[in-house]
């Protein structure tokens, strides 16, 4: 396979996880996979089941952003393609203009493209010359706290102000009036320059309470692009996706066609490339785009369950000037999936990570049950990266028989040593409202309960159980 192919050796230039997806995917296209790690993953899964693993350094993070020296060093191992994954520099062009430079494959879409879609003014402007509707708000940059105002009393409050070069949920802020709008200016600049290292925000009207969909489409070299139809990550908190569906129980059919047609025009419309992701806002029946992401995402793996189709594998072959292994109408979707990101969290101590030893990990299993996973029994999560540890997917033939399963295989997992979501996604699943596939981006606030509820949820540890059973026994 990999002579046909054309791509012999693969570095992955991420951890986690995603790098354990795509080192798996190389194995099956038999392609050699090359591990980065930085000094607090020297013992991660992702370097233990590579092919071949280097160091990029000591300190924690910088390893995994130095686009130059990770470049030199898929030449000097001779490497014939780089995968970002997504975070680090998925999203960073510079690394996709550097492997231009030196000969290698970038899997992910050209620089300027990246460029052009991680801008989010640039982006906009482009999706408007498409006929793609956007959310009303300012052409550009704004310049100053004046035109804010100015543009807010033209598209009415509320308003969000946004960091242009943003992602992730980080930039951004509500404001409900002109005072609100006024104190968080300066903020939303400076958290663009420490976060993106740019100072450019720009305003859009506020949608209140709408539904998040996003659509996952794969476009190759041949001028092919077609949709993997959609997801549903209305469950959020703090603009952090929590748990995703597909497809989503909220569309119907002429709504699930619109907003992947809209998708693929987006994508044709930049001469996009590779996987990307096309997120919309739903108010009612008014689609508008917010942002377009030019990776893998997160949750790529519910597309696979529903669709059959493994992304990543498409990923590569489209990169190596492959044409797509199908057509729009050879795409169909079968059944519910839903993905659970298991974050090392305490949801009844607003969230805060709890970064530590795995003394116990039983990973769920079963009929329609994957895990995407970088930890084992033995593992110390490290405290310099995302909280997320484990990916919990579950699909079913119906919703329903979808959020049985889902409950069945949380309750099946055993993750001791560090307090995790779990118990809350437990909770969840119990709402009535979710079951019946009515929520929006509100649900989580809008269901502070949920946070209760959770403690009677979470799983006892394993040795105090233990404890507990030998006392009585002994009668003490």
């Amino acid at each position: 396979m990999s002579q046909s192919l054309g791509i012999k050796k693969l570095l992955i230039a991420n951890r986690g996880e995603i790098a354990v997806r795509i080192v798996r995917a190389c194995a099956e296209m038999g392609v050699r996979s090359v591990a980065i790690y930085t000094e607090p993953d020297r013992f991660a899964l992702h370097v233990k089941r590579a092919d071949e693993a280097y160091s990029v350094g000591e300190d924690p993070l910088q390893g995994y952003l130095n686009a130059h020296r990770i470049v030199n060093l898929a030449v000097e191992t001779g490497c014939d393609a780089i995968h970002p994954g997504y975070g680090f520099l998925s999203e960073n062009p510079d690394i996709a203009r550097i492997c231009a430079e030196r000969g290698i494959i970038f899997i992910g879409p050209a620089a300027e493209v990246i460029y052009r879609m991680g801008n989010k003014t640039e982006a906009r402007k482009a999706m408007m010359a498409a006929d793609v509707p956007v959310t009303p708000g300012s052409e550009g940059n704004l310049d100053n706290i004046d035109e804010a105002i100015s543009e807010a009393e033209r598209v009415g409050y509320p308003v969000m102000l946004k960091a242009t070069s943003g992602g992730g949920g980080r930039g951004i802020r509500r404001c409900d009036n002109e005072e609100e709008l006024v104190r968080n200016y300066d903020r939303v600049i400076s958290e663009a320059t420490k976060a993106f290292g740019s100072a450019d925000v720009f305003l859009e009207k506020c949608i209140v309470n709408p539904r998040h969909i996003e659509v996952q489409v794969l476009a190759d070299k041949c001028g092919n692009t077609i949709h993997l139809f959609e997801r549903d990550c209305s469950i959020q908190r703090r603009n952090q996706k929590l748990i995703e569906i597909a497809p989503s129980p909220q569309l119907d059919t002429l709504q699930r066609d619109y907003i992947g047609e809209l998708a693929v025009r987006a994508a044709k419309a930049v001469n996009y490339e590779n996987a990307g992701t096309v997120e919309f806002l739903l108010s009612g029946n008014d689609v508008y785009f917010m942002e377009m992401n030019t990776r893998v995402q997160v949750e790529h793996t519910i597309t696979e369950a529903i669709t059959g189709v493994d992304i990543v594998r498409e990923q590569i072959r489209i990169a190596a000037g492959l044409p797509l292994s199908f057509c729009q109408s050879d795409i169909n979707f079968r059944g519910y999936a839903l993905q659970f990101r298991i974050n090392a969290e305490d949801p009844r101590n607003d969230f805060l990570p709890t970064f530590g030893k795995v003394s116990r990990y039983y990973a769920p299993g079963g009929p329609g049950v994957r895990v995407d996973t970088a930890i084992y029994t033995g593992y110390t999560i490290p405290p310099y990266f995302d909280s997320m540890c484990l990916k919990l997917i579950v699909w079913g033939l119906t919703w329903g028989e979808t959020l049985d399963r889902s409950a069945r295989a949380l309750d099946d997992m055993r993750l001791h040593g560090i307090k995790t979501s779990a118990p809350y996604y437990q909770c969840i699943l119990e709402n009535t409202f979710f079951r019946e596939g009515q929520f929006d981006t509100s649900f989580v606030d809008a269901n502070p309960d949920l946070l209760e509820y959770s403690e009677k949820k979470r799983p006892q540890d394993m040795a105090v159980v233990i404890a507990a059973a030998i006392a009585a026994h002994a009668g003490l």
